[in-house]
């Protein structure tokens, strides 16, 4: 039996979302917040902390800020699930396209499950003076590279070369964003 394009995609993206979903819950019923885990030397750590925002930490100010960012995921997820459908019946679409956005399309899924049921499942996760813990709960993060430190003469102290702290969800975004920049730039072009 032949398994068709579309269901091979799906089946990419549900496995990326259950590995992502799985790391956070391991994190989170089996480390304290703020925890540090050195996993290789002093480059490579898990450190349990949670995300009001957006990936990499950024924040995106306060209670309607936070709403306007889950009605955004949910609309960008709906809108890369049509495109990556159409696409998908193209006969003209590389395989790497179709595999790039459903790596996107995966990791916003992933933060989306966060933002939306963790509140509700365990509560000291949900934001800061949110009147409910649905859709307000924070994402996980534990991936940290803090590859090493500089000081530039201006800077009072050291910082962190990637300071930032990151979840499975958020590198099926951003590496399959760069693929598509880096691989499949062509096909795009044509498409304008």
């Amino acid at each position: 039996m032949k398994i068709s394009k579309g269901t091979r995609l799906f089946i990419l993206g549900a496995l990326l979302v259950v590995i992502d979903q799985i790391i956070k819950v391991l994190v989170k019923t089996n480390m304290s917040l703020g925890e540090t885990i050195d996993v290789i030397g002093d480059w490579f750590k898990l450190h349990y902390v949670l995300n009001e925002g957006m990936a990499f930490g950024m924040a995106f100010g306060g209670f309607w800020g936070k709403a306007l960012l889950s009605i955004f995921r949910i609309v960008l997820f709906g809108a890369l699930c049509w495109w990556i459908k159409g696409l998908s019946r193209r006969t003209d679409t590389p395989t790497g396209v179709l595999v790039g956005l459903t790596m996107i399309t995966a990791g916003a899924m992933g933060n989306i499950i966060d933002c939306f049921f963790y509140g509700l499942i365990w509560p000291e996760i949900t934001m800061p003076g949110a009147p409910f813990p649905f859709m307000f709960g924070r994402v996980v993060d534990m991936f940290y590279f803090p590859l090493f430190d500089y000081r530039l003469p201006w800077m009072d102290y050291p910082q962190t070369f990637f300071g930032a702290v990151f979840n499975f969800a958020d590198s099926c975004v951003t590496c399959g964003a760069i693929y598509l920049l880096l691989f499949q730039y062509k096909f795009f072009s044509k498409e304008q």
